[in-house]
This record gives structure tokens, C-alpha cells and sequence, in this order.
């Protein structure tokens, strides 16, 4: 299979060199700096049970889909419609485009700007780029890929790649799981820059955690998705399986990028003011990030 990663950071790279080590052919498209590094020593895997210099093919053109059966689609919410009219004009009629990214909407936003089906995807790994070319893999590494006519068969694929990928019917309600998730996790772990376990050693962040959730809760149920009625303990053992784990808010404000936490948090505030809802503690760690941010950009 020819498989193309727009967007290769920790997580595109993390399952395009999975694949690549399967024996797919894969092309990363990133930033210059890692496609060279790529293209001298291939991309360095790090993984929790091995290393590896894996070889694949790399670009900073978006003519690099031209080919591609798959396209794992992993930019940041924010560049979800520019990044997606640049791979529009290349893409191969019939190609199962997934978008392996954070928030709920990005699927349909791709959609209606590539005209071409968008297969929303949840990814779960913890990974992050150790430097040009590197990718280090902390743990997990699993795929729930929405319902779709090729689906089925990329599933297979993934999973006999050791990237293992199950499908869907019911894919916005494991968007909204994973997007609670990440309204949990993420903007704290951002604001201390500590990994997840370790939050948790401080009095008071298991009840901000708790109420988070429930904020989130009571407005995806108000938008009829359904959500576990155990997800309060879903959300807190997240720290036990990626105890040293940054979140991507965290590794984005220490490398001075813009954030996703528009996409995450700010996306439930938005929804909670259309809807009438309260979220003040999912508002203050939209505030605090965003100040983080704007201290970053001043000292730039």
C-alpha cells in the first residue's frame, strides 16, 4: 500500500514509520528540517520496545499525496481547510483520506474543502519529536477510524502493521471522548508542563479534572452524544497508561508554536455559550493557555 502523512509530527511520524517497517511505502510531508534529517539518516523510531532507522521518503510539497492510496492527514486544527486545499489538486481519485487529528469537526471542515470523503480517526499514542528526524514513542499507539466503504480493509491493513485499528459506527461519540480527554489533560499538563502522572501529585487536580468532564458532559449530552457513564474513571487512568507523557499543548507551547486549545477547550466553551451551558473551569484553562501563548509569541 502507498501511504502519504501530511503533517509529519510525533504522531504522523510515529504510524508512517509503523507502517513503513510493515513494508507499505510511506511519504512524509513536514517541515524542512525533519525531511532533511529524514532524508540523510531515515526517520529515527524510538519505540518503547525497539529502535529503528526506518526508511521512508520525505517532502515539504504536498504533491507528495499524488500517489497515495492512504492519506494519514495530522496538521493542526487550525490549518485543517489551507493544508487541505493543498493536497486537493493531487490526490488520486478513490484515496481514503484519514484525519488523525485533535477536536470533532476536522473530518467534516477536509471534507467540504477537498471534496473528497474525510474518514475521521482517533488516534491514541503518546509520542513526541525528539528532535529532526526523531520520533520517541512513550506508549500506546491504537486507531478508531470511522465507517466507510474501504474502512474495513484499511483496519486490517493497520493492524497487521502492528497499528492496531478498529472502525467505528459510532464515530462522533469516540470523538467527544477523546476530545473530553483532551480537555482534561491537556491545557494542565500545558500550564505546568508536567507529564500526566505526575499532575496528579498535586491537591486539587483530580477534582479540576472531575469537573472538567462533567462540563463536557452536559454539553455533548445536550448535543445527543452519548458518553460512558464511567468516564470520569476512563479519563483519570489515562495517567496510569502514559504516565510520562506531555501533552500536544504542552510539547506546542515549550517549542513556542501556536496551540490546538481553540479546538479543545475553546470548542466547548463555544458550544456551552451557544447552548446555555456553564464551562468556567474549561473557560479558565482556555484563558491560561492563551495567555501562555501570548507570553511565548512576546518573547519570540
Amino acid at each position: 500500500m502507498q501511504i502519504a502523512v501530511m503533517g509529519a509530527g510525533a504522531v504522523g511520524c510515529y504510524f508512517g514509520a509503523m507502517l513503513a517497517r510493515a513494508g507499505h511505502r510511506v511519504t512524509l510531508i513536514g517541515r524542512s528540517q525533519h525531511v532533511e534529517a529524514i532524508r540523510q539518516h531515515g526517520l529515527l523510531l524510538e519505540h518503547r520496545d525497539f529502535k529503528d532507522h526506518v526508511r521512508v521518503a520525505a517532502t515539504t510539497d504536498a504533491i507528495g499525496v499524488v500517489e497515495a492510496d492512504v492519506v494519514l492527514f495530522c496538521v493542526k486544527s487550525a490549518d485543517t481547510e489551507a493544508a487541505g486545499r493543498l493536497i486537493a489538486p493531487h490526490l488520486k481519485q478513490g484515496a481514503v483520506v484519514l484525519c488523525l487529528q485533535n477536536g470533532v469537526d476536522n473530518a467534516e471542515r477536509l471534507q467540504a474543502t477537498i471534496d473528497q470523503i474525510a474518514v475521521p480517526a482517533i488516534v491514541y499514542v503518546a509520542a513526541e519529536m525528539a528532535g529532526p528526524g526523531h520520533v520517541k514513542h512513550h506508549g500506546r499507539g491504537e486507531l478508531i477510524i470511522g465507517a466507510s466503504p474501504s474502512s474495513a480493509s484499511v483496519a486490517a491493513t493497520f493492524t497487521q502493521a502492528g497499528v492496531p485499528t478498529a472502525v467505528s459506527d459510532k464515530v462522533a461519540n469516540e470523538l467527544w471522548l477523546k476530545l473530553i480527554t483532551n480537555c482534561a489533560y491537556n491545557a494542565l499538563s500545558a500550564v505546568a508542563q508536567l507529564p500526566y502522572r505526575r499532575l496528579f501529585e498535586v491537591d486539587g487536580v483530580t477534582e479540576v479534572v472531575r469537573t472538567v468532564v462533567r462540563e463536557c458532559t452536559e454539553v455533548a449530552s445536550a448535543l445527543d452524544i452519548a458518553v460512558p457513564e464511567n468516564i470520569d474513571e476512563t479519563v483519570l487512568a489515562l495517567a496510569g497508561s502514559m504516565p510520562n507523557q506531555y501533552s500536544s499543548t504542552a510539547q506546542d507551547l515549550a517549542r513556542g508554536k501556536k496551540t490546538e486549545i481553540d479546538y479543545l477547550n475553546g470548542y466547548v466553551v463555544r458550544k456551552g455559550e451557544e447552548l446555555s451551558i456553564p464551562t468556567p473551569v474549561n473557560r479558565a484553562l482556555l484563558v491560561m493557555v492563551k495567555l501562555l501563548e501570548e507570553k511565548t509569541q512576546q518573547a519570540i
